[in-house]
């Protein structure tokens, strides 16, 4: 980038001067004579030969250009940008610090417990925030230890505030009052494992039930005569089929937040941006812009940077089993409850349509088919003498 000066010459005769730098051999790009004297542009050497020449002439830099105008104005705003760049590194510090830590919760026992725990797994006033898995663990070890009293907690990040959710583990009380009622298939499936507490267990391992189909009666035989009606207690485990249909395009692209976050000041000169720490290999990334010159093309980001994980793939009939089985798991985990496990899975059948692969999985699932039926409306007397 060339550095040149835009002079003014002025004094008695200013002419004279004028071919002297000639004389001098040094380079002039243009002349223009005003009422003052004479306005010159000239480069860097040629104004640092003007400079050295001592003269009577009065000689005043009027405006800079290229890397000159940079350095001066560098120069000159030196100590107001070196302030900047401390203040700004003092709030991205700042930024990184917890100020305050808060336990959203009506019970003060439990508010205690939780505060105590963050403060010894590192997070309390005056710390630095940790990064998005550090807090996932942390819930983690603080759900594992106070398993007994804490059902649920969440940290949320909030500017330089932590907000803490958290639910309470509901102590077994007294059970309610349970009306008279039997336990029945929630749906078709064949009886895997039946845990009965309380009742008469009709139906039997391996057994073919129908949607409906009592398994374990809260009716109460002394041979073949009902003696009492009870609330059926326990649980019915039976193997149910599930079809999974998936539609996987030939170039199948994922990018997925991982949730790890970097916030950076960054210098934006001439459309490139310097930054001052490295950044992930794939991200999202956000930019503020806090200062902005009117005269340069530079100015001063504030920038954050999301790590993403991005999988790019090619798929054909060949090797699309593993990710249609991958896939097909989430899928089927958004059917099942917590008490559910997938037995097996296989893949029935796989064709391409179009820019995609079609693929059908077949799934073998132990899920709780447990449902109740009221009894309470069953005269035993008149069911005795049905049965005579």
């Amino acid at each position: 980038m060339n550095r040149r000066y835009r002079l003014l010459i002025h004094g008695k005769n200013p002419k004279y001067f004028l071919a002297l730098l000639i004389r001098k051999h040094i380079s002039i790009y243009s002349m223009e004579e005003v009422s003052q004297g004479i306005i010159i542009l000239v480069d860097f050497l040629g104004y640092q030969q003007i400079m050295d020449i001592k003269t009577s002439y009065q000689i005043r830099v009027l405006n800079r250009y290229g890397f000159a105008k940079i350095e001066y104005l560098f120069r000159k705003y030196f100590i107001f940008l070196l302030g900047l760049v401390f203040f700004f590194c003092i709030i991205f510090f700042l930024s990184h610090l917890i100020f305050k830590v808060e336990v959203i919760h009506s019970n003060e026992d439990i508010r205690t417990i939780i505060y105590d725990d963050l403060e010894e797994l590192g997070i309390s006033r005056f710390r630095f925030k940790v990064s998005y898995d550090k807090k996932e663990e942390i819930v983690e070890k603080i759900l594992e230890k106070e398993t007994d009293s804490i059902e649920w907690l969440e940290i949320e990040e909030v500017g330089t505030k932590y907000i803490v959710r958290v639910e309470e583990r509901k102590k077994n009380k007294e059970q309610e009052e349970c009306k008279p009622r039997s336990i029945v298939a929630k749906k078709d499936a064949m009886i895997l494992d039946i845990q009965a507490e309380v009742g008469e267990v009709v139906k039997k391992r391996l057994d073919y039930v129908q949607k409906g189909d009592i398994i374990i009666s809260g009716l109460i035989y002394n041979k073949e005569e009902i003696v009492s009606k009870k609330c059926a207690v326990g649980k019915v485990f039976g193997e149910v089929w599930y079809q999974v249909t998936l539609e996987i395009p030939k170039h199948y692209h994922e990018e997925n937040v991982t949730g790890n976050v970097k916030k950076k000041l960054e210098v934006q000169f001439l459309n490139k941006t310097y930054h001052f720490f490295s950044h992930y290999d794939t991200y999202q990334k956000k930019s503020v812009s806090i200062l902005k010159s009117r005269i340069l093309p530079i100015q001063l980001l504030f920038s954050t940077y999301l790590e993403t994980e991005v999988i790019d793939e090619e798929y054909t009939l060949e090797n699309i089993d593993e990710k249609a089985l991958l896939l097909a798991d989430k899928k089927i985990a958004q059917k099942l409850s917590k008490d559910d496990t997938v037995i097996s899975k296989k893949i029935l059948k796989k064709y391409e349509k179009d820019s995609k692969i079609i693929v059908e999985v077949f799934f073998r699932v132990k899920e709780d088919i447990t449902d109740t039926v009221s009894i309470e409306d069953i005269n035993i007397e008149e069911e005795n003498q049905k049965e005579e």
